[in-house]
């Protein structure tokens, strides 16, 4: 490749804060609130115009991996959002009276919002878990309104792209934003990008997986009523098409449209695109150019031969492709699949998702101080992280890092060095289930 020659130049410090959070989405989130709520002085710094990330702009709605099939396994900041919410008519929930029910009553009441246990196996109907379907827009707003609340400095629209370094700490970000290039010092910095850019800036080790990309998307026009009827009183003839509009939008799961809070509005967690490298921009800009022709290609079929379909249109694509994987860190605890099937127990344990409790260890880079990482980037194997990376769990690690980057300042330590009984101790306060 040829290469050309940039001049060196003097960068702006443009701030000097106690804890960085670098990205926005539902880990970063927690990570800023948690920290902010414990008296640190905490800059939040996201590449798009909104909070929430995939649970937003990525328009992924259902926030599952709650229950493990007998009680519920998520509590702190993910209760919290979705219970404020709810009182805002921003999310739905099945009420506690229904949940891990199994019957057909409870089947057609919750299975159209995708609130049904698929893991648990056996014939349908599956039953209800805890679990909610989330307004994207309520989310952004309740967001942005819950960091200015514990008292985060918002930083939007900027865009990391290197650390600061001192050894092997380290010591802040480099960003850029149409303003042009700054940097933001910190004490300690939180690497909830998703993508693991600020550990693989600042050389921790860690490894690239691969998983299927989606654009999804929502369509208006619905009579939800009408299809929900043909599904039932015809089920036969309905598998037959939903097979039909599954081959067309690239999709394995026979649920491929869920109902929404919105009337008229069903959320589509499709098309899919084969496993790729999802930080490529080849292969995202190819993503979004053939999956948002092949939602164009099935619109003609679901209106002619799906009822309730008839008047449907292309409502929106979301902002922000589906990427589910890509770096994964090598942190002090390697989280393996065999780890979550078995519902492992960690001493360091920080939270729980379905089956995994989550170890603080996963969290802290084996070769890099003054950094902690949240969200799908954690340390786990890629078959692990496959079945761990859900919306929940991602709030779970940010509300963990948030208090344990606040515990290592009052403390005067590495992030590594945080009194883990302290730290459990501290998110038991807070609601969080262990």
């Amino acid at each position: 490749m040829d290469t050309i020659h940039e001049s060196a130049r003097e960068t702006p410090v443009l701030r000097e804060a106690e804890i960085a959070v670098i990205g926005g989405g539902v880990a970063g989130l927690g990570a800023a609130i948690a920290a902010a709520r414990m008296g640190r002085d905490v800059v939040l710094v996201e590449r798009y115009g909104h909070l929430g990330g995939q649970a937003s702009g990525g328009l992924v709605l259902l926030w599952d991996d709650m229950d493990d099939g007998s009680e519920i396994t998520v509590g702190g900041l993910p209760a919290e959002i979705l219970e404020r919410l709810q009182a805002e008519g921003g999310a739905v929930l099945p009420p506690d009276d229904d949940v891990h029910r199994r019957d057909e009553a409870s089947w057609w009441a919750w299975a159209p919002w995708g609130l049904i246990d698929w893991r648990a196996g056996g014939a349908q109907p599956w039953p209800v878990m805890h679990a909610a379907s989330v307004e994207a827009e309520a989310l952004k707003s309740l967001g942005a309104f819950m960091v200015c609340e514990a008292g985060v400095e918002l930083w939007l629209h900027r865009w990391v792209v290197g650390t600061l370094t001192g050894g092997e700490c380290v010591t802040g970000v480099l960003l850029e934003s149409k303003a042009g290039r700054g940097a933001l010092r910190a004490q300690v910095t939180v690497d909830a990008t998703g993508d693991g850019d600020v550990f693989a800036a600042a050389g921790a080790e860690h490894v690239v997986g691969k998983m299927p990309l989606t654009l999804v998307h929502r369509l208006g026009g619905v009579d939800v009523d009408a299809a929900l009827r043909f599904q039932r009183a015809e089920p036969d003839r309905y598998r037959a098409q939903n097979r039909q509009a599954m081959d067309l939008l690239g999709t394995t799961y026979d649920r491929w449209w869920l109902r929404t809070s919105r009337p008229g509005v069903v959320w589509c967690n499709c098309p899919s695109f084969p496993p790729a490298d999802g930080m490529d921009p080849r292969v995202l800009t190819r993503v979004e150019v053939e999956l948002r022709e092949c939602i164009a290609q099935s619109l003609p079929f679901l209106r002619a031969e799906m009822p309730g379909f008839g008047e449907a249109y292309l409502l929106e694509t979301a902002p922000q492709v589906g990427v589910r994987q890509t770096r994964l860190l090598r942190g002090e605890t390697v989280v393996t699949r065999a780890d979550w099937e078995a519902g492992r127990r960690f001493e360091d344990s920080i939270g729980r998702s379905r089956r995994l409790h989550i170890p603080y260890g996963a969290l802290v880079p084996r070769d890099v101080d003054g950094l902690l990482v949240a969200g799908r980037c954690y340390s786990a194997t890629p078959e692990a992280q496959a079945v761990t990376r859900e919306i929940a769990p991602c709030l779970v690690m940010g509300q963990a890092t948030g208090v344990a980057a606040a515990l290592a300042i009052e403390q005067g330590v590495e992030p590594r060095g945080v009194e883990i009984a302290r730290l459990q101790a501290a998110l038991r306060s807070q609601g969080v289930v262990l």
